[in-house]
């Protein structure tokens, strides 16, 4: 069973504590502890609620080595955070004028196959509406556990108003703007231009208010650049950002058009997946690893993400050697399709839990002395 935050706060130290000398030395390692010197475990594709019976089986027959790689599923962003998730990913598809992806092929290609009719995957007509969607490919694996985007967002909100004093809840964020999977052309997707990104902005805020987000403008504080913010070890205290949201994006392509109009990210809501060094530099991504890498941006003073599973490849084969290296990597989001608190689908039971199932733990590479085991 997974601890409540508060719970984790004393697993921080990595001694027993009690009574009141634990708490005044809670409260003092709030104080001390920056947002980059925790870990969490996160969720690959949060919203993915897994394919639709009739559509499994025709992407089995049409694909059958595609589909095993999509062949995972999530529960409720509410229960994922409930079980001690600190970090989601959705992946957003711009719809400026509503309906765009409102009438997926995956309905008509089961008619075809003539097999049962799977259920509604919109029956309250919300993909008709403009607003950035949420699924992770078009017409082919469009069901998802949240939509619109804003109403994701409204989900993580309501979990934070319950449950004041959070550990910061991670948001990554992926766009889409493919039109094409393999060999089969799928429903246009719009481009993302700055207006595009000024539009996201806008969502993301017309749900969050500043004081309920840490943005680049705060890490920044009165420095040139993000990047020398960051390497100055600038990153909010745990007690300030507690209760808080952190947007992170998740494609580097596009970082550039972000930027447009904004250096440094200066006014902007989501931090760029960067590149280290540059000025917008304070997240990055090594999905991949290596862990020596890792370890070497995350004493730097970078946030970093890594994916400890892919493609549901070490879950069938229950193979932990990525998951173990990139655990004590110091990566500060380890992100996965298996949390331990979700159901087993293969034998052997493949999942990813910090030491203790705990919500988050001292970072193991440059937590400070004192803050629990290294």
């Amino acid at each position: 069973m997974l601890l409540t935050d508060a719970r984790m706060a004393l697993l921080l130290l990595g001694v027993a504590l009690g009574g009141t000398v634990a708490m005044v030395e809670c409260q003092e390692l709030d104080l001390t502890l920056k947002l980059n010197q925790i870990q969490v475990i996160g969720t690959h594709n949060s919203y993915h609620a897994g394919i639709a019976p009739g559509e499994a089986k025709v992407w089995q027959m049409k694909n059958p080595a595609g589909f095993q790689g999509l062949d995972y599923q999530h529960e409720s962003l509410t229960r994922q955070l409930d079980s001690g998730v600190r970090q989601i990913e959705l992946d957003i598809f711009a719809d400026s004028e509503g309906g765009r992806f409102a009438h997926p092929a995956g309905p008509r290609m089961v008619a075809e196959a003539q097999l049962p009719s799977d259920p509604p995957f919109d029956p309250d007509g919300v993909m008709l509406k403009p607003g950035f969607k949420v699924m992770h490919v078009q017409d082919i694996d469009y069901r998802s556990v949240c939509q619109p985007f804003t109403a994701c967002l409204e989900e993580v909100r309501a979990w934070s108003h319950a449950h004041p004093g959070h550990i910061p809840i991670f948001i990554l964020v992926e766009t889409k703007q493919n039109s094409a999977e393999g060999p089969m052309q799928l429903a246009p997707a719009e481009p993302f231009t700055t207006r595009t990104f000024d539009a996201l902005d806008a969502e993301i805020r017309s749900v969050f208010p500043p004081e309920e987000m840490i943005t680049p403008d705060d890490v920044r504080g009165a420095y040139k650049t993000l990047n020398e913010a960051v390497l100055a070890g600038k990153w909010p205290t745990l007690k300030s950002a507690r209760g808080k949201v952190i947007f992170l994006m998740d494609q580097r392509p596009v970082g550039p058009v972000y930027l447009e109009g904004h250096p440094s990210l200066r006014g902007r809501v989501l931090f760029t997946n960067a590149v280290p060094g540059e000025p917008d530099a304070a997240f990055t991504e090594l999905n991949d690893g290596p862990a020596s890498e890792i370890e070497k941006l995350v004493r730097q003073g970078y946030l970093v993400r890594t994916r400890t599973d892919d493609s549901t490849r070490e879950a069938r084969a229950n193979d932990t050697r990525r998951r173990d290296a990139m655990i004590p990597s110091g990566a500060q989001i380890l992100s996965t399709d298996y949390p331990a608190s979700e159901p087993a689908r293969w034998e052997g039971h493949y999942f990813v839990a910090l030491p203790g199932n705990v919500a988050a733990r001292c970072n193991p590479v440059n937590a400070p002395e004192g803050c629990g085991a290294k």
